[in-house]
């Protein structure tokens, strides 16, 4: 028996429960995706980005990463938003980090990883940067979880600050950038409260001209 086939049995089980619910569900789903929503979150097996928010496949584009860091120089990331952005037209970005994560915590701490120590740098600045705040945290757990926080708050601005978003702001194209996290524990997602979705939200020193504009 192959190793794989206990997940072959799960989809085949999956796929027919949809088909008595809809049997026209697959074929509208091969015909167009049509999301409005685009997923940043974290890699870990424990965020199922779909189930968090109640939507079927094809309502949510997804990009996962360790610890869902948007990176200026990841051309993986930006490419997904570019798609999601410019062809798929979604309208709102959803930055979703996750209390507890695991690349936040190793971010914090001195161990060395190997390749991903470079991935996770940008986070090990921000901790740096924000180390009288998350000194007034009682416990690791709270930091962790406050630092779980501060980098979603700051991968909003990181997206925010593309010049594929703020070219969709500059077509005058509804698009808003929302930072929230999920709680592993209890299952509940939670905003943030930092959306951006105008250019005037940005810094002068992030803000972009259009192109020819000059």
């Amino acid at each position: 028996m192959s190793d794989l086939q206990e997940l072959f049995d799960n989809n085949r089980r999956w796929a027919e429960a949809i088909t008595r619910q809809d049997p026209q569900f697959f074929a509208k789903l091969a015909g167009q995706q049509t999301p409005e929503y685009l997923w940043i979150g974290c890699s870990d097996a424990r965020v199922p980005a779909n189930e968090i928010v109640g939507l079927l496949p094809g309502e949510l584009f997804v990009h996962r990463n360790v610890a869902n860091v948007v990176l200026h120089t990841d051309l993986n990331c930006l490419s997904v938003i570019q798609y999601a952005v410019d062809v798929l037209k979604v309208r709102h970005i959803l930055v979703t980090g996750h209390y507890g994560c695991g690349g936040v915590r190793a971010a914090m701490q001195d161990a060395q990883l190997g390749l991903i120590d470079g991935w996770l740098r940008s986070i090990r600045d921000l901790c740096y940067e924000q180390r009288e705040h998350l000194a007034q945290f009682a416990s690791e757990e709270e930091r962790l979880d406050r630092l779980c926080e501060l980098n979603v708050i700051q991968q909003v601005a990181n997206v925010s600050h593309t010049s594929i978003v703020q070219n969709a702001w500059h077509r005058g194209q509804p698009l808003a950038v929302h930072g929230c996290i999920y709680g592993i524990k209890d299952g509940r997602w939670k905003d943030l409260n930092v959306t951006v979705s105008s250019l005037e939200q940005i810094p002068l020193q992030y803000r972009l001209s259009p192109v020819g504009s000059r």
